[in-house]
């Protein structure tokens, strides 16, 4: 039997399409899943416009392992800070979880899980689903959070832009439950960032 989160989920968000970067962000449905397990995925996709990368304001991610892992810790903040209902299970956990079980789940940051980026996909693809589910069984979860990717560019105004790319989905069923793009501006690229992740977890609302 279907658990009664996941169908709740699945009905509040069935009519939501994939959004296009011009729409509004989606709400993360934190009403729907307070007091559940959910594992945040790491991030493995960061990139930034040539304009920008080259600009001295981004010269502190050049670094692309620092860089993902200061994505991480972002994003894990701002779930956990701005959606405690939700029993979030951070990059860092993931990753002890999965060096206990060597053999058992692969390495969490890569899983190839930048490919949930594409707007068209409804279902988990394998082998990317069987690794998440591996993974999860450990945590006493089923639901996943994944940031799919993260893009920087110049805004109108001469500041920093971010696109968030989130996706949330079962990894027994494989179905994606929901699907946002999360943008915001500031003037650098953290600024923007925590911008983008306040558009879709709003401290004085929750998710449908």
């Amino acid at each position: 039997m279907i658990p009664r989160i996941v169908v709740k989920i699945a009905a509040t968000l069935a009519l939501a399409s994939p959004l296009a970067a011009q729409v509004p962000a989606a709400p993360v449905p934190t009403a729907s899943l307070a007091g559940q397990t959910v594992a945040v995925i790491p991030i493995t996709l960061v990139v930034a416009d040539p304009a920008l990368q080259a600009d001295t304001i981004y010269a502190k991610y050049q670094d692309r392992r620092a860089t993902l892992l200061w994505a991480d810790s972002v994003i894990g903040d701002a779930f956990v800070g701005r959606a405690p209902e939700v029993n979030w299970v951070l990059p860092p956990k993931l990753r002890k979880v999965a060096r206990r079980a060597p053999g058992l789940v692969g390495d969490p940051d890569q899983m190839g899980q930048a490919v949930m980026r594409a707007p068209n996909l409804k279902v988990i693809p394998d082998p990317l689903r069987s690794s998440l589910r591996n993974l999860v069984a450990l945590t006493d979860g089923r639901i996943v959070m994944i940031p799919a990717a993260l893009g920087f560019v110049r805004d109108s105004a001469g500041g920093v832009r971010a696109d968030l790319s989130l996706v949330a989905g079962d990894v027994r069923s494989g179905k994606v439950l929901w699907r946002s793009q999360a943008i915001g501006s500031g003037a650098t690229p953290f600024a923007a960032l925590a911008a983008a992740l306040a558009t879709v977890l709003p401290a004085d609302a929750m998710g449908p």
